[in-house]
């Protein structure tokens, strides 16, 4: 086998045996098992690496459980080479970690780009071509980013241990905008404000980058205006919208937005629903996601979180 190159740092499991360990966080997303361990390490549960791979999870553990020998067959040194080229030096492919009150094999981020790498582009005619295409699929994914990000981010963990104080930014945006509608009137901010908020309780980091008020007000405005719904239920007004301080666009405080009347809101909920969710929404975040390099997992977080009922039950 080739000699290994940079080490990667996971010190639970570099060149140990195996070893019980208790899992920070695990959770089930897709059908995708995955947690982290006490020292901050990636992993995917057996079933969730063989979901990611597009194969039964009964060949992962036969592996897993065999490495010893497998290590030395086809399949096996073509997976030792790519932990060699990642500096894995563990002499097991996983560790057990207790979670959720069960034992479960947990593979590190490592161990699952490999067999990610393997089925994808070295795995040849004796895997199926959609096995191929699967584990393709999803090895271009976490490669842009990296498994252990993806991870991070799909648990809501933080890697330096620290409770995130995830509801600042828009409790302060929810603070500075108080009382600030006149009366008879709805703000789009506001009115999102339910969204927000089952974003963050999804995962999703919420900031000036992620909060899609601005999208949604531009968009709003154009439906509003493109349909002359003045006519129907008054006129919209200005008012006064400030950031917090520490905001980019409190630079331009106060900002002019509009108010609609009361009359509009069951209107506006009804678009919200039908249109902006299904239609505007996921290019809005994924967007966003691309612009201020974000990981690609956050723009599916954030569209799973707030899709509607109706859409979940026709998919």
């Amino acid at each position: 086998m080739k000699k290994s190159g940079k080490k990667v740092t996971t010190p639970s499991i570099q060149g140990q045996a195996l070893m019980n360990l208790g899992s920070v966080l695990e959770k089930e997303i897709d059908g995708i098992g995955m947690g982290v361990m006490p020292d901050g390490s990636a992993y995917l549960t057996a079933r969730g690496l063989a979901r990611m791979c597009g194969i039964d999870h009964t060949i992962v553990l036969d592996l897993a459980n065999n490495w010893e020998s497998s290590q030395f067959k086809p399949r096996g040194t073509k997976i030792a080479n790519l932990l060699q080229d990642q500096g894995y030096e563990a002499s097991s492919l996983f560790v057990e970690v207790d979670a959720n009150g069960s034992r479960h094999h947990a593979f590190p981020d490592a161990v699952c780009m490999a067999f990610l790498e393997y089925y994808a582009f070295d795995s040849g005619a004796q895997v199926q071509p959609s096995v191929k295409e699967h584990a393709l699929k999803n090895y271009r994914l976490l490669a842009r980013s990296s498994l252990r990000v993806f991870i991070y981010t799909q648990v809501g963990y933080d890697p330096n241990h620290k409770i995130p104080d995830v509801w600042r930014e828009f409790h302060d945006r929810v603070s500075a905008a108080y009382n600030s509608v006149p009366d008879g009137c709805f703000s789009v901010f506001k009115e999102i404000s339910d969204m927000v908020v089952t974003m963050i309780q999804s995962g999703v980091p919420v900031n000036e980058k992620t909060v899609p008020d601005i999208s949604v007000g531009k968009t709003w405005a154009n439906f509003w205006a493109d349909r002359c719904l003045e006519k129907l239920h008054g006129e919209r007004i200005r008012y006064e919208h400030n950031y917090p301080d520490y905001f980019p666009q409190a630079a331009s405080n106060p900002q002019e937005s509009w108010a609609y009347p009361e009359g509009a809101l069951g209107l506006f909920r009804k678009w919200m629903r039908e249109v902006y969710f299904s239609e505007k929404f996921p290019a809005y975040i994924t967007g966003q996601a691309k612009k201020h390099g974000l990981p690609p997992s956050i723009a599916t977080l954030a569209i799973d979180a707030v899709k509607p009922k109706a859409l979940r039950d026709s998919e």
